[in-house]
């Protein structure tokens, strides 16, 4: 996933990091087919306040599985998401599904 938070938002977009974590860690049974997450922050070049989120799944299904339980749970949707969309600049957000090939 690659978004720009609003710079305005950007301390928000912290403590909202901090909360995320805190809230994945008490619901470890959406998140069970998870291999790793990382967050990234643009650094050089690109858009100021971008960042890349990277999701690993051994495969596309248990993707799909997450992103279903996700999507499910009304907590996520009505609170974590919508909070984290609240702090994008709109038009930003976009999903993108990799494949290794090395």
């Amino acid at each position: 996933m690659t978004y720009v938070v609003k710079p305005e938002k950007q301390a928000e977009f912290q403590e909202f990091g901090k909360k995320w974590n805190e809230w994945k860690k008490k619901r470890p049974d959406l998140f069970k087919e998870v291999k790793s997450w990382k967050l990234f922050a643009q650094l050089l070049g690109g858009v100021v306040g971008g960042y890349v989120e990277m999701w690993e799944f051994r495969t596309m299904a248990d993707a799909e599985k997450t992103m279903n339980k996700l999507r499910q749970d009304k907590q996520f949707t009505t609170q974590q998401y919508s909070a984290f969309l609240a702090l994008l600049v709109p038009g930003t957000y976009s999903m993108n599904v990799w494949n290794s090939v090395a």
